[in-house]
């Protein structure tokens, strides 16, 4: 019997899982955190889907491909947009209770770029952890080994096929776990992203590019490192807390410090725009108000308690922070929130390196291209992690491994800085957010290549859990800064300040 890991249990992972026992294969899921701590859980947006009569593929097609600014891979978004529907079908089968209408239709929600109201949300904004739940329910009824507190150090290579995982279980803060080593026919990587490598990011701790810095240790492509979707309107009070796009697919609206509404200077579609458009025009009015947030105006939308009814996570959180949004705007700012690029993978999740497969986050199927449309990756995890669990034992039993097309692994190399400040966590995240933030010029890129390099010459302690956190983090960044200046125009999410008209100088 063909024997799988999956590493990570947001919905990828879970997904990957599940259809792998149904394909017949012995399933080990392997967790950083406990089972239900994954990203999917504090997904407010919702899952995007044609689950609607007068509603067309070709339409979310278009509208996936025209946010992704050229660089979609046209195949992958048919695939994501076709089978989309049987997935939410499938997660309704789980017990995922989407919002519905009192005549029984499911609620429509309107996110950015989307060009039809195609988003079900699930307990208001709770939906990634109405899914989360379902899914974790589903697993642990099923035949699956889980280990929870199990950290990836790396991946087990022989004969340049993927064994097994080398893991680090039941580590506390600062003090060393217990190494062991799962053998295995084929190891799934669904890892989520890597936002702890910026000051201000969506992100939950956990997500430090694990996956990402495996996979190129075992060999692995990699691309599109560059594009990190920063979310327009992240809480500027307090840790941060995203407020999500349907906030403004309602009706909220942006202004300045002097009350102006000012996205529609940026686009026609306003606080609608694609989302790396609406997160620039806020970096460039924060850069004339000398760093100030903008802020959210949601005070329309207060009328017979309705905010707190269809927000009720958000509400609580803005009311938690001693705002209250229903009388005045909030401050808001851009963060980290999802990286497109990742692993190269085919369809059915192969990375470059046999026996190795990437869904969800740590993936780069060429759905996204250089922007995220709203409420697509809860779609992609459910998709192509039911591809790949499918695929997983089918590829056990041949002699051919067809692997993707995909960019270089290593990236070029930097001169080490004189003058790099010393390594601290806080410091890798203010030398990215800076110089590798949503806005970037060369010379800042190459400060932050050269710092990078001096911080990873520099040896670190290999038996913590928070030391080799730190260690992926560097690897990754490095990598993402490499991509970052390889990439000499802008494009999507990746504007570079000196090779394009910057909002910031009009």
């Amino acid at each position: 019997m063909t024997h799988v890991v999956v590493v990570g249990s947001g919905i990828a992972g879970l997904t990957a899982a599940l259809h792998a026992l149904d394909s017949g294969c012995r399933v080990t899921v392997v967790t950083k955190d406990a089972l239900d701590h994954a990203n999917t859980r504090y997904a407010q947006g919702g899952i995007a889907g044609v689950m609607f009569a007068d509603d067309r593929v070709e339409d979310h097609v278009r509208d996936t491909l025209t946010a992704g600014a050229g660089l979609c891979d046209e195949r992958a978004v048919r695939v994501l947009v076709e089978e989309g529907p049987a997935r939410i079908r499938e997660l309704v089968s789980l017990g995922v209770a989407f919002d519905r209408a009192a005549d029984g239709e499911f609620v429509k929600g309107l996110e950015a770029a989307h060009s039809y109201p195609r988003i079900l949300h699930a307990g208001g904004d709770a939906t990634g952890a109405v899914i989360e739940h379902a899914l974790v329910a589903r697993l642990r009824s099923a035949a699956v080994t889980v280990h929870e507190h199990a950290f990836l150090v790396d991946l087990v290579v022989d004969g340049g096929r993927v064994r097994g995982v080398d893991l680090l279980v039941g580590d506390a803060p600062g003090h060393p776990g217990t190494r062991e080593t799962i053998t295995a026919d084929a190891v799934v990587l669904a890892t989520g992203g890597a936002g702890e490598l910026y000051a201000h990011t969506t992100n939950p701790p956990v997500a430090t590019g694990d996956g990402i810095a495996a996979a190129l240790r075992a060999g692995a492509a990699v691309a599109d490192l560059e594009f990190m979707q920063f979310h327009p309107t992240v809480l500027a009070a307090g840790d941060a807390f995203l407020v999500s796009e349907a906030v403004r697919g309602e009706g909220a609206v942006l202004r300045d410090e002097t009350g102006r509404r000012f996205a529609l200077d940026a686009h026609p579609d306003g606080e609608l725009a694609p989302r790396d458009v609406v997160a620039r025009a806020i970096a460039a009015t924060m850069e004339r108000q000398d760093g100030r947030p903008v802020l959210l105006d949601a005070t329309t939308l207060a009328t017979d308690g309705f905010l707190a009814r269809r927000f009720p996570t958000i509400d609580a959180a803005v009311r938690a922070r001693g705002l209250d949004w229903t009388r005045e705007p909030i401050p808001v700012t851009p963060a980290a929130h999802y990286l497109m690029g990742g692993v190269v993978t085919d369809l059915s999740g192969r990375t470059t390196v046999p026996g190795l497969y990437a869904v969800g986050e740590v993936a780069r199927t060429g759905v996204h291209g250089a922007n995220r449309l709203a409420s697509n990756s809860l779609l992609e995890g459910a998709v192509f992690g039911a591809r790949a669990g499918a695929a997983i034992a089918a590829d056990a039993g041949s002699a051919l491994w067809p692997v993707p097309a995909g960019a270089p692994g290593r990236p070029a190399s930097a001169p080490c800085a004189s003058d790099e400040p010393a390594f601290t966590r806080a410091a890798l995240q203010d030398l990215l957010w800076e110089e590798a933030g949503v806005v970037r010029d060369r010379a800042g890129l190459e400060r932050a290549a050269a710092v990078l390099a001096a911080w990873r010459a520099t040896p670190r302690d290999p038996r913590t859990e928070t030391s080799l956190e730190d260690e992926n983090l560097l690897i990754v960044g490095a990598h993402l800064v490499a991509a970052a200046l390889a990439r000499t125009t802008s494009v999507g999410a990746h504007l570079r300040r000196d090779a394009a008209a910057w909002e910031g100088a009009a």
